[in-house]
């Protein structure tokens, strides 16, 4: 049997970047033959990945590049384990990289990009680092020369998003990126998860409006409790609910109650397009929660971000029209792991 000597390990270890234990152990497995020690290294590095798939993985960083011309751009999410890990210097480099070869490549999805040579590069970090480490999933969207892009990436690393917006021209694009960079700050903060109330499944829509009445239900018995004022309750919580129907029996009913306070009806008109405002106000909460175009814009709110975006345009003597959008957030919709170790001590007792 072959003497592992320190060189050895060192030599093993400059090369693989793998724990200095570990080298030394497949040095003697491998008798001191360097090549299959490392090969030794690679299939551990794999069961190590295998074994750490089930874990959640739920922090991270996000990835963001964007071409100089603003005619591309990518934002991936990684994901880690630990906070910890994700702040490692080669955690970041990885990150870097990774975007760098979606933006590249342009691979399909994230088993592709797996399947691609560039996939090893996480069974070598995983084996590494020792923990999960993952990549979640990306976006990229391109832009022409009609078509405004822009995008932000937060001071955390854990927040990316691209807007893209269709322009009459050239000249309104170029003009729109500043705007857009703004509207993508406002989604990193304001989390909408689609573009307009448009594009909601009905059954999702009716199933938020009884939750959410039933909540404010419940709040307004406490705040009776207390003596204090009710939260209004609201028929709809989307426009997409608001049929020419029920805007008419709306106006109507303003129109009834306006009639009961004695209102002359040759004022109707200065009070009753305010009203019907109100009432569209009151019972769209789900849009101004969730819709990107139909929030209250951060920047002015007396505006939509829609709204924004057409005077924005209109001052540059043009149009343009947000239509596609991609927001990503680290570990957003993924519960993280609580080992519960008295739990554990417990099971291992019995």
């Amino acid at each position: 049997m072959a003497d592992i000597t320190a060189a050895m390990v060192k030599e093993l270890r400059t090369a693989t970047d793998a724990p200095m234990m570990d080298c030394k152990k497949v040095l003697v497995e491998a008798d001191g033959d360097m090549a299959k020690a490392t090969e030794l290294l690679k299939e551990r590095g794999i069961a190590k990945a295998a074994k750490k798939a089930d874990r959640v993985a739920a922090e991270g960083l996000a990835g963001f590049k964007i071409a100089d011309d603003f005619s591309k751009a990518t934002v991936v999410e990684i994901n880690s384990e630990t906070d910890f890990v994700a702040q490692n210097e080669g955690f970041k480099n990885l990150v870097k990289e990774t975007t760098e070869e979606i933006y590249n490549n342009n691979p399909a999805d994230v088993a592709a990009l797996m399947a691609s040579p560039f996939g090893s590069k996480f069974t070598d970090a995983v084996s590494k680092i020792g923990e999960k480490i993952e990549v979640r999933r990306f976006g990229t969207l391109t832009a022409d020369a009609t078509t405004a892009l822009n995008g932000y990436i937060h001071s955390n690393n854990r927040i990316a998003v691209i807007v893209k917006a269709k322009c009459d021209s050239e000249k309104t694009a170029q003009g729109m990126r500043d705007t857009l960079k703004q509207v993508a700050m406002h989604a990193s903060a304001m989390k909408p998860t689609t573009l307009s109330y448009k594009d909601f499944d009905a059954d999702y829509v009716q199933s938020e409006t009884v939750g959410r009445i039933e909540v404010i239900k419940k709040e307004n018995e406490e705040l009776a409790r207390l003596k204090k004022p009710l939260k209004n309750v609201p028929q709809y919580i989307s426009m997409s609910q608001l049929s020419d129907e029920v805007l008419a029996q709306a106006e109507s009913a303003i129109k009834a109650e306006l009639t009961a306070q004695g209102k002359p009806e040759k004022i109707w008109d200065k009070i009753v397009p305010g009203q019907l405002a109100r009432f569209i106000d009151d019972n769209t909460s789900l849009d101004k929660e969730q819709a990107l175009l139909d929030q209250t814009y951060v920047l002015n709110d007396k505006l939509t971000v829609a709204q924004a975006v057409e005077e924005a345009a209109k001052a540059l003597g043009g149009t343009a029209e947000i239509v596609e959008f991609i927001r990503l957030e680290v570990g957003e919709g993924l519960e993280k792991k609580v080992d519960d170790f008295a739990a554990e001590v417990a099971a291992q007792m019995g």
